[in-house]
C-alpha cells in the first residue's frame, strides 16, 4: 500500500508540474472573457433556440447560417459567405497578424427527429428534422467564445487573427472536408471545436475514419410472372451483395463497422427490377483500414453481379479521416475546465433529465456536470466519425465535449433534441463558450503553448500530406 501511495504521489507531482505552465488563476483577462460571454448570453440562447426551431438539413441551413453570420457581423467580424462553393458556409474574421487561431461552428440537423422541449417523445411536427446531435448549441457556443476573444482583441489586450468557421453539413456530406480541400485551414496555427455530449471532457480520443459508398446494380426488366426468364434482377444482385456483407461481418476486426440502407429495390412486385441501389458507410480506426475493407467490398459487389447476371457499380461519395489527437492541447483546455469548475443543475433540470431517462426505460441517474480527467488515447475509437478529423491533419485540433443531455442518453435521438431546446442545453452551450474562450486566450497570450502543441502535431502527423477522400467536383448541393 505504501508503494502504491508513493507512486500516486509521484504521478501527481509530475502531472501538476506539467500543468504549472498553464495558469488556472482567475486573472483580469480571464474574468473579462467570462463576463463577455455572460453579457451576450441572452442573445446566444435566443439564436440557439431559433436554430433549434428551424432544424435545417445539410447544405440547406439557410436560416441557421444567416442567424450566425448576421450576429457575427453585428459584433464587428468581417464575414465571407458562400466559401468552398457552399452557400451556407462562411468565415467570420477579426484581427490581423499572428497567431491565427480558428474555431469551428456546426448548425445542421438530422432528419425525422422533430421534438418538443419536453421529456417525452412528442414531435413538433412529425417527419420534420430535429437537432438530435445538438448542433443548434455547437455553432452558437463557438461563436460566443469567438466574440469574447474578439472583445479582447478589440481592446488590444492580445494580438493576432481570430476566425470563426461556419461549417455546414456535418451530419451528411462533410462540409469541412470541402472547406479543407479549398485550403481554408492551411494557415491556421491551431483550431478548436466542441461537441454536445453527456460528459465534460477535454478530448484526447480519435474518431473512426469513414467512407460513404453508393452501390448500384443494373439489370433487365421483365414481367415477373409472364416471362421472368427474360429478366435480370438488379434486386437479386443487391440481395446477394447484402448476404455477402453480413457473412463478412464475422471476420472483420473489432474496430470496423459497416452499415447500410436500401434506397431503391424496385417499383412494383410484378416487374423484375432493373435497378437497385444501396447506401453504405464503411468505418475503421484508420483510413488505411477503411480502404482495405473497401477492396473486399468491391470483390463482393462484382461477385454478386455475376450471381444475378447484372452489372455492379460502386461510387465513393464522401469520406473523413480519423482524428489526430493532441494531448498537449487537451491539457491546456483541461486547465481551463478546472478554473470553471463543475456544472450544477436546478431541481427542475434534474427532474427533466430523470423524466427523459424514465421515458427511455433507462436508470434514472440524472445528469452529470462533473469534469472528467484526460484519458489516454484508446487503441480503437469508441465509435462515430466527424469531418472535424480532416482538419486535425492540417493543423492541431483541440476538442471539447460538454454535457447537454442526461447520463446514458442515446445520441441522434428525440431526447437530445428536447434538451437542446431548454436550459440544460443552454447551460452546456455557455459553459463550452467560456472554456473555449479561456483556452484561446491562453494561446493568444503564450506563443510557447502554440509551439508545444504544434511540435506534438508535427511528430504525430509525420510525413503524411493531407489529401481529402471526397471525389472531384463541387459539393452535392440539393436540387432546387
Amino acid at each position: 500500500m505504501k508503494i502504491i501511495i508513493g507512486a500516486v504521489l509521484v504521478i501527481n507531482c509530475f502531472y501538476f508540474e506539467g500543468m504549472a505552465q498553464y495558469s488556472n488563476k482567475r486573472t483580469p483577462r480571464k474574468e473579462f472573457l467570462i463576463n463577455s460571454i455572460d453579457q451576450h448570453s441572452e442573445d446566444l440562447k435566443k439564436i440557439s433556440d431559433k436554430i433549434w426551431e428551424h432544424a435545417e438539413l445539410a447544405l440547406v441551413e439557410n436560416n441557421s447560417s444567416q442567424l450566425l453570420s448576421d450576429y457575427a457581423e453585428s459584433q464587428g467580424f468581417k464575414v465571407e459567405k458562400g466559401v468552398a462553393e457552399m452557400p451556407t458556409a462562411f468565415i467570420a474574421s477579426y484581427g490581423s497578424g499572428s497567431p491565427i487561431i480558428g474555431i469551428l461552428g456546426e448548425f445542421d440537423a438530422l432528419p425525422d427527429l422533430s421534438q418538443k422541449a419536453i421529456p417525452k417523445k412528442t414531435p413538433l411536427k412529425a417527419g420534420n428534422p430535429g437537432h438530435g446531435c445538438g448542433h443548434n448549441l455547437f455553432g452558437v457556443g463557438s461563436l460566443g467564445a469567438a466574440i469574447a476573444i474578439k472583445d479582447l482583441l478589440q481592446q488590444n489586450k492580445i494580438k493576432g487573427t481570430l476566425r470563426f468557421y461556419g461549417t455546414p453539413a456535418e451530419e451528411a456530406i462533410g462540409g469541412k472536408v470541402y472547406m479543407a480541400r479549398a485550403g481554408l485551414f492551411n494557415d491556421l496555427d491551431i483550431c478548436l471545436d466542441w461537441h454536445p455530449n453527456a460528459e465534460i471532457e477535454a478530448s484526447n480520443q480519435s474518431s473512426q475514419a469513414i467512407i460513404e459508398v453508393i452501390v448500384e446494380f443494373t439489370g433487365q426488366a421483365a414481367h415477373a410472372a409472364y416471362d421472368p426468364w427474360n429478366g435480370k434482377s438488379a434486386l437479386d444482385g443487391l440481395e446477394s451483395f447484402i448476404h455477402g456483407i453480413n457473412l463478412y461481418r464475422e471476420h472483420m476486426k473489432p474496430s470496423a463497422r459497416i452499415h447500410y440502407i436500401i434506397e431503391k429495390g424496385g417499383s412494383a412486385p410484378n416487374v423484375v427490377p432493373d435497378y437497385a441501389r444501396l447506401n453504405m458507410y464503411i468505418r475503421d480506426a484508420t483510413r488505411e483500414g477503411v480502404f482495405s475493407i473497401y477492396e473486399r467490398i468491391q470483390q463482393m459487389a462484382e461477385g454478386a453481379g455475376k450471381i444475378a447476371d447484372v452489372t455492379a457499380k460502386l461510387s465513393i461519395t464522401s469520406g473523413y479521416h480519423e482524428q489526430l489527437t493532441n494531448r498537449t492541447g487537451a491539457e491546456v483546455l483541461q486547465n481551463q475546465l478546472a478554473l470553471l469548475g463543475n456544472m450544477s443543475y436546478t431541481l427542475e433540470e434534474i427532474s427533466f433529465a430523470k423524466s427523459i431517462q424514465k421515458s427511455l426505460q433507462m436508470p434514472e441517474l440524472g445528469i452529470d456536470g462533473t469534469i472528467k480527467p484526460i484519458r489516454e488515447t484508446l487503441p480503437f475509437p469508441e465509435g462515430g466519425s466527424s469531418d472535424v478529423a480532416d482538419i486535425s491533419w492540417i493543423t492541431p485540433e483541440i476538442s471539447l465535449t460538454v454535457t447537454t443531455a442526461p447520463i446514458g442518453t442515446p445520441w441522434h435521438s428525440w431526447a437530445v433534441v428536447a434538451c437542446g431546446g431548454m436550459s440544460i442545453g443552454h447551460k452546456g452551450m455557455l459553459y463550452a463558450a467560456k472554456a473555449l474562450a479561456l483556452t484561446m486566450g491562453e494561446l493568444f497570450e503564450n506563443q510557447t503553448l502554440i509551439k508545444n502543441i504544434r511540435t506534438e502535431f508535427t511528430k504525430k502527423r509525420g510525413n503524411y500530406v493531407y489529401k481529402s477522400i471526397i471525389p472531384d467536383g463541387p459539393p452535392p448541393l440539393p436540387q432546387k
